[in-house]
């Protein structure tokens, strides 16, 4: 079925579920990027190939949510709306619920792609020194 021929309700539920759904994948992203860090440190080639590959298809997993959360977003709220006014459909309750859940999600985005960007300095600089052993400095005196 379409988003655009969901009901209202049922956009909402979708909504709140996908959020569920994404709280709990950014956990086990950040599990699996803790363990792609122990094994660039380890040196564990294999286990990085497969650690990698869950990461990746996590990831897809969590992108292919991200749409379709702004579509039911669109759907509920129109072309332009945010999560800022999807959040305002809801009671008291509810929309407190989903401000905390959002946050919280918002974090675990920000702290997956810190730990991201410091597994893939490790693995950078890791490869550079292996390049500089096997290959000697390029230059070691720069020209006039």
């Amino acid at each position: 079925m379409s988003v655009a021929a969901l009901t209202r309700q049922d956009a909402m539920r979708q909504l709140l579920d996908g959020m569920a759904q994404d709280l709990v994948a950014y956990q086990g992203l950040k599990d699996l990027l803790g363990r792609q860090f122990e094994a660039a440190i380890r040196h564990r080639t294999t286990e990085l190939g497969t650690v990698a590959e869950a990461i990746s298809t996590l990831v897809d997993e969590l992108q292919a949510r991200r749409q379709h959360r702004v579509a039911l977003v669109q759907r509920l709220v129109g072309p332009a709306a945010g999560m800022l006014q999807a959040f305002a459909l809801l009671k008291n309750a509810g929309r407190e619920r989903m401000e905390a859940d959002w946050k919280t999600l918002e974090q675990s985005v920000i702290e997956c792609k810190r730990l991201s960007k410091r597994n893939s300095d490790l693995m950078v600089e890791q490869y550079s020194i292996m390049q500089r052993v096997l290959h000697g400095e390029e230059q070691i005196y720069a020209p006039a």
